[in-house]
């Protein structure tokens, strides 16, 4: 296992990198739908569609939603208030993951809430890794450096973990994340976002601090990602999303820690450039 996992970044890390900085906006987007809609029909799975009209009607509601967002795109408030809705949702999520005490099966007593929830994972993401991508020349460093924000503090946090790992994070949730690790990885975030903060510009002593606080902040949020999508798992009794990436199970398995940061880091970069 441990094996096709560093296959399958070795091969996928370099694509993603170059399909940041080598692909104009709008085709680098239209690669990431296609993520988006394999993790729309991962999605169902989780919460327990079983008909395949269903899931594919899901799938089809989200390509319409995405095809939308690349409009709110043209027009930064309305991305704004998508990422704002989004921010509310996982501060709101805060307390599900908080209650959840290990039960079982899949919450299917409201199909309507279940598919809210999908598109409010993905569609913002999807619109924020956008939002991003077209801030300038300097807009596909923001976006690597939200990404290297996240494998940095998944990094940390999994050799913080592994040496000093006593108290659980959520034991009912994932039984393996432990505090010390999610500290550990807050402080690897805390040197890259030091770094980045610099490289990018925020060279100001106000300005770095600004990013710096807005990096620990995502880093944290990505944390509940991960933890939401484990919630889900566990609900659904499935180890993995899907298994389209040998090793690391499916899309949302990949992207979970993505879904809660990515509208707040761009919410975030926004307000950095009105107020630093």
């Amino acid at each position: 296992m441990l094996k096709q996992r560093l296959i399958t970044a070795a091969i996928l890390i370099p694509l993603v990198i170059w399909g940041i900085l080598g692909l104009p906006t709008s085709y680098l987007l239209a690669v990431l739908a296609l993520f988006v809609l394999q993790g729309a029909w991962e999605w169902t799975r989780l919460v327990g569609w079983k008909a395949q009209s269903h899931r594919i009607v899901f799938v089809v509601v989200i390509a319409s939603l995405v095809l939308n967002g690349y409009f709110f795109l043209q027009y930064g408030s309305a991305s704004l208030v998508l990422f704002a809705v989004s921010l509310v949702w996982w501060l709101w999520g805060i307390g599900r993951i908080v209650r959840y005490r290990g039960e079982p099966g899949v919450e299917t007593r409201n199909w309507l809430v279940n598919a809210l929830h999908g598109v409010v994972i993905l569609v913002p993401t999807w619109v924020a890794l956008g939002y991003l991508h077209s801030l300038g020349e300097h807009g596909p460093y923001l976006l690597i450096m939200l990404m290297v924000l996240i494998w940095g503090a998944d990094s940390g946090a999994y050799f913080a973990g592994r040496k000093f790992g006593k108290r659980k994070l959520a034991p009912f949730v994932s039984p393996g994340k432990s505090i010390e690790g999610v500290l550990g990885g807050v402080l690897a975030s805390l040197v890259f976002a030091l770094i980045g903060g610099w490289l990018l510009g925020y060279d100001s002593g106000k300005a770095l601090g600004l990013f710096v606080l807005l990096s620990l902040i995502t880093v944290l949020l990505s944390v509940e990602g991960d933890l939401m999508e484990s919630l889900y798992k566990r609900r659904a009794g499935v180890k993995d999303s899907g298994t389209l990436l040998p090793g690391h199970g499916g899309v949302l398995d990949r992207i979970d820690s993505m879904t809660a940061a990515a509208p707040v880091f761009a919410l975030g970069i926004w307000a950095l450039e009105v107020v630093a």
